[in-house]
C-alpha cells in the first residue's frame, strides 16, 4: 500500500520538512483492513500524523489547521494531522487513537524523522493508570453508536445496510471489543498491542457473525476486567508533567533546528 504523493503536495502538513511522523492507523494498523475490492468492505484507508510547522507558528500569529488539527478526507483516505504540542497533549491525556501511533509495527510508519523517533523512544512516559478513563470513554461511545448508527461519509450507506441486516453496526461493535481488550492489555503491561492477535475474531464481529447479545455480554465482561486491571495496575498514576514538557521542547526544537 502506497501513500499518494498528490496529497503531500496539496497539504503542507503531510510534506517532508513539516511532518515528523506519518503512519497508518485504524484497520490497516490493527490487521483488519479489507480493500474495497472485497465484497462488503467498509474500511477507509486511515493515516495519522504529527507536524512541526514553521517557527512563525510558535512565536507569531499563524495557526495550524483548526486548533492544531488538520483533517483530510478524500475517498478512500481519512487522514488527521496534529501539530506537535496538540499531539503530545492528547498523548498525555491518554487518547487511544493517538497513543496507538507510538506502538506500531515499523512498516506502518510512512514517514519517521529523528524528532518522531524521539517521541517513540519516550512512549513509556504516556503509559499510566489514567488511560483507563479515556479507553472506557471511547468504548462507551462505540457502544452508543452501535445501535443508534452514525452513517456519515461515503461508506455511510454501507454501514446503514449493516444495521438493517444485523440489527446493529457491526463495525462499531468490533471497535468496542478491540478498545476494551487493548485497554486491559495496556493497564496490565504498559504496552499497546496495536496489531491485533485477535484480528480474525474482530473480523468475524465486523462481518456480523456475532449476535448483538454476544457482543454486549463480551463488552460487559471486558469492562469488569478493565476495572480489575486498573485497580491492580503498577503503572504510574499520571504522566509526569515536567518530563512531558521537556519532551515537547526537545521534539519541536529538534524539528526546527534549534537544538
Amino acid at each position: 500500500m502506497s501513500f499518494p504523493d498528490g496529497l503531500r503536495r496539496e497539504h503542507p502538513g503531510l510534506g517532508h520538512g513539516t511532518a515528523i511522523l506519518l503512519a497508518y492507523r485504524g484497520s490497516i494498523a490493527h490487521g483488519t483492513y479489507e480493500p474495497s475490492s472485497e465484497p462488503g468492505s467498509i474500511d477507509d484507508k486511515d493515516a495519522i500524523g504529527i507536524a512541526v510547522p514553521g517557527l512563525d507558528h510558535y512565536i507569531g500569529q499563524r495557526q495550524f489547521g483548526s486548533r492544531g488539527t488538520v483533517e483530510i478526507v478524500r475517498d478512500p483516505w481519512d487522514i488527521v494531522v496534529y501539530e506537535a504540542r496538540k499531539a503530545i497533549h492528547l498523548l498525555a491525556k491518554g487518547n487511544p487513537n493517538v497513543l496507538a501511533m507510538l506502538w506500531l509495527e515499523r512498516p506502518l510508519y510512512i514517514d519517521l524523522t529523528p524528532p518522531g523517533e524521539r517521541l517513540l523512544e519516550a512512549r513509556d512516559l504516556f503509559a499510566t493508570r489514567s488511560t483507563f478513563y479515556p479507553f472506557m470513554g471511547y468504548a462507551r461511545s462505540q457502544l452508543m453508536k452501535m445501535e443508534r448508527g452514525a452513517f456519515r461519509g461515503y461508506l455511510g450507506e454501507k454501514r446503514k445496510r449493516l444495521v438493517e441486516q444485523y440489527g446493529y453496526d457491526t463495525k462499531n461493535a468490533a471497535h468496542l471489543i478491540r478498545l476494551l481488550r487493548m485497554g486491559v492489555e495496556f493497564l496490565r503491561d504498559g504496552e499497546l498491542q496495536v496489531r491485533r492477535p485477535d484480528a480474525p475474531e474482530l473480523l468475524a464481529i465486523k462481518h456480523g457473525e456475532w449476535t448483538l447479545e454476544r457482543v454486549k455480554v463480551e463488552a460487559e465482561r471486558l469492562c469488569r476486567r478493565a476495572e480489575d486491571a486498573h485497580a491492580a495496575s503498577t503503572l504510574p498514576d499520571q504522566p509526569n508533567p515536567d518530563a512531558i514538557n521537556a519532551l515537547t521542547v526537545a521534539v519541536i526544537g529538534e524539528a526546527l533546528g534549534l537544538r
